[in-house]
């Protein structure tokens, strides 16, 4: 059943103009779909379009009648992508079927798959910093943290009283 499917029932979607921190049962519920899906993708799945899907999130809604999956595929091409959203789609009865029996819940939500982008987000990120380094012209700043030399009456990274000013300039690289 696809998203614009179930958001056609009313019941089973929730305002999301107010963002309200999952109550401890909707983590807790939302944990298990997430294990329990890794689970049985990895041991139980038998499409060959499943095999590089990879669960990142499940948000539940706060009536816990639909949970929202997000995933990613670890091989790249759009085409994989959609191959792994319609396998997804044909598995949900026998997701749902298998979640039902292992989850002590009396209904089991609904499952809607959608695509997490963070994943190439970050390795977009990545190729562009490795662009600027292979440039040169730009070096990637250091992360490491700055110290200055202590402030009057402010003993920094020194004791009080152990070392003066021109000791802590005495330390520093040239």
């Amino acid at each position: 059943m696809a998203m614009a499917d179930l958001s056609a029932i009313g019941h089973l979607t929730s305002d999301t103009s107010e963002v309200a921190m999952p109550s401890h049962r909707q983590r807790r519920v939302a944990e298990q779909i997430h294990r329990e899906l890794s689970l049985l993708l990895m041991l139980e799945a038998r499409d060959p379009r499943l095999a590089d899907v990879t669960i990142t999130a499940v948000d539940i809604t706060p009536d816990l009648m639909l949970a929202r999956v997000s995933f990613t595929v670890m091989a790249e091409g759009d085409e994989k992508v959609s191959e792994a959203q319609a396998g997804l789609e044909r598995a949900t009865g026998f997701l749902r079927t298998q979640l039902a029996a292992r989850l002590q819940l009396r209904f089991m939500p609904h499952l809607a798959f959608e695509l997490d982008k963070s994943a190439a987000y970050g390795r977009r990120i990545d190729e562009l910093l490795g662009e600027l380094a292979k440039e040169g012209d730009h070096p990637i700043p250091d992360d490491s943290p700055r110290r200055s030399p202590p402030s009057e009456g402010h003993a920094g990274p020194l004791a009080a009283g152990d070392q003066s000013e021109a000791a802590w300039d005495e330390q520093q690289p040239d």
